[in-house]
């Protein structure tokens, strides 16, 4: 076998799951092919078969292969050039059980000690104006939080601070055009929909199935830009299998197409590492990736932010340049000093595996 791991850089098991998943995704291994056994592996890498079993539960998690009793593991992931069949279909007046899922509260504790240092340290500056896209060192610490976590390389220029998914969803309607079609999934957390609606643009409702979009659904699809949750669609609570989230890529593969992935709560997957999302896995450079700390700071901080594609920031400066950022400089030091301690990182791994002891 090809595989080889550096075990002076850890986690080894990530490292393991990278080149098999590549593998998968290559054809190397097509759908339906046996993986090589763990204790295989585990010879040829000299490494513990818990190393070698992390690295097959992650890929069972993301959907790219399964376990069969006595078999060992088999490729369920299919790298096709159109779309799957159609599944059974959630339509809008589905009675799908509602999921919201409710966290520990970031401790205050924390929260209060940070703001006095915040106060403490940069008192002189708190009182000027944020840079119109977000005071550079939040910016820089949710770069770097997104490259160590997400495995998303982007560049500071590329993130703009907001107060809330709702405030850059209104923003990202400004830039891409209201000549432009949208489509969402349907059934979705309401406000998405409202917001279309009270930006007087086309939408199209893309009905949901067991992992995602419909396939059938979205090749029909007028819509050039989709607007998906693919983490946990709100309130069906679906997750896009490993399968969906290429075939999502596949679609924006044609000219002008985007995709807007908003990545709400996916800090808190009880898997041993957040699933991909849509914008690494791309190489088109035309996902827009949201996310907030609503969920793992507090709601009252109202503050999101979003990572544009490389090719739409010189067009964002040049239509939007001009918006002053929404959020007040104090709440973005916060922020960014959590990132930066680490704090905000131990909140939460202390979630996750909470979560995962209860499960």
């Amino acid at each position: 076998m090809k595989y080889s791991i550096d075990k002076k850089k850890r986690p080894v098991y990530l490292q393991i799951y990278r080149q098999l998943r590549q593998d998968i995704i290559d054809g190397i291994y097509p759908r339906g092919k046996k993986l090589p056994s763990m204790r295989l592996l585990c010879d040829e890498l000299s490494v513990s078969t818990v190393t070698v079993d992390h690295a097959y539960a992650l890929l069972c998690d993301e959907g790219y292969i399964e376990s069969r009793e006595r078999s060992g593991f088999f490729v369920i992931f299919e790298k096709a050039d159109g779309f799957a069949a159609p599944a059974e279909a959630r339509t809008a007046h589905s009675h799908a059980p509602e999921v919201y899922h409710t966290y520990p509260a970031f401790p205050f504790s924390i929260l209060s000690k940070t703001m006095r240092k915040v106060l403490s340290d940069y008192a002189d500056v708190l009182h000027e104006r944020s840079p119109n896209a977000g005071c550079e060192e939040l910016r820089e610490a949710i770069k770097s939080y997104l490259i160590r976590n997400r495995g998303m390389n982007v560049e500071s220029s590329q993130i703009v601070i907001g107060s809330g998914a709702e405030y850059l969803y209104g923003l990202i309607i400004t830039m891409l055009g209201r000549r432009r079609t949208y489509g969402i999934e349907s059934p979705s957390y309401e406000k998405i929909e409202q917001i279309y609606n009270a930006s007087d643009v086309r939408y199209e409702l893309l009905p949901l199935c067991h992992d995602g979009i419909d396939s059938s659904a979205l090749s029909k699809t007028k819509a050039n830009v989709i607007h998906t949750t693919p983490y946990r669609s709100f309130p069906t609570g679906i997750t896009a299998s490993a399968n969906k989230r290429h075939e999502y890529i596949r679609w924006a593969s044609k000219k002008e197409r985007i995709i807007i992935e908003d990545d709400f709560e996916s800090e808190f997957s009880v898997s041993s590492k957040p699933e991909d999302t849509l914008y690494s896995l791309s190489n088109y450079d035309n996902v827009i990736y949201m996310n907030s700390f609503s969920k793992t700071v507090s709601p009252a901080l109202r503050v999101g932010y979003m990572v544009l594609p490389k090719r739409l920031v010189s067009e964002f400066e040049e239509k939007l340049g001009f918006y002053s950022c929404t959020v007040p400089t104090f709440e973005q030091f916060v922020l960014a000093e959590l990132i930066n301690s680490g704090d905000f990182e131990r909140h939460i791994n202390r979630v996750r595996r909470n979560l995962r002891k209860k499960l």
